[in-house]
């Protein structure tokens, strides 16, 4: 699809409401019919939920993952099986900064010091700079995962970066993602059956298990008041 920045803003607004009982496949649906090659999906490699729903309707897709350099083996090993099993094209995106050089210049464990400067510099930038080529991006935010998601549309407006962006698994809750991934065989994050519920960067101040009785996105940036890396905020 071809338009303006105004056009793509009153489409997303419209998608949202249009679209808000719609299934994660019809969403994605509409999101390849209308923006073709210039739509991709993020994934974290937590699971492959939206990456395979999309490949269901649009083989082939560009499906995005943000390399931190601080991943799990566990993590690194999914993004891999995915790009091996899955009807996608994997695009790893990397900081402009390695590990080593971001600790000559800020310190090292500038994740346990200042976390938000740690995941713009790792992540948000990086995501930034890799959706240039696109109209619209899908992620797998869900409304059931955290107060701070529960208001999450199912298409909507990216003013930061003038994008359409969609969540197609917002309304679903985990029971709804567990019975997909069993019906469909969708590869899963290995760290997900050690008990831990929600995966981002290695570092215990990133994540951690949660405990008994804390929701599930507990156990990201514990102890430090941050609850989000800064992409979707």
């Amino acid at each position: 699809m071809t338009g303006t920045t105004t056009d793509h803003e009153e489409l997303a607004t419209r998608a949202g409401r249009e679209l808000e009982e719609a299934t994660p496949q019809e969403i994605l649906r509409w999101a390849a019919d209308t923006f073709g090659q210039r739509f991709c999906v993020t994934s974290s490699m937590e699971d492959a939920v939206v990456a395979h729903l999309a490949s269901s309707v649009f083989p082939g897709v560009d499906v995005v993952f943000l390399d931190t350099g601080y991943h799990f083996p566990e993590t690194i090993g999914t993004r891999d099986a995915v790009a091996a099993t899955m009807r996608v094209n994997v695009i790893t995106l990397t900081p402009t900064l390695t590990v080593a050089e971001q600790d000559a210049e800020y310190g090292p464990q500038l994740h346990d010091r200042d976390p938000d400067q740690c995941c713009a510099l790792r992540k948000v930038e990086p995501l930034n700079r890799g959706l240039g080529g696109y109209d619209a991006w899908a992620t797998g935010l869900r409304r059931d995962e955290s107060p701070t998601r529960a208001n999450t549309p199912v298409v909507a407006w990216d003013a930061r970066r003038r994008k359409v962006k969609l969540a197609p698994i917002a309304r679903w809750t985990q029971e709804d993602v567990d019975a997909y991934v069993n019906a469909n065989g969708v590869l899963l994050n290995p760290l997900l059956w050690e008990g831990y519920t929600s995966i981002g960067c290695s570092p215990l101040s990133c994540t951690r298990k949660p405990g008994e009785g804390e929701d599930g996105r507990a156990g990201r940036w514990s102890g430090s008041g941050k609850t989000e890396c800064g992409i979707h905020l």
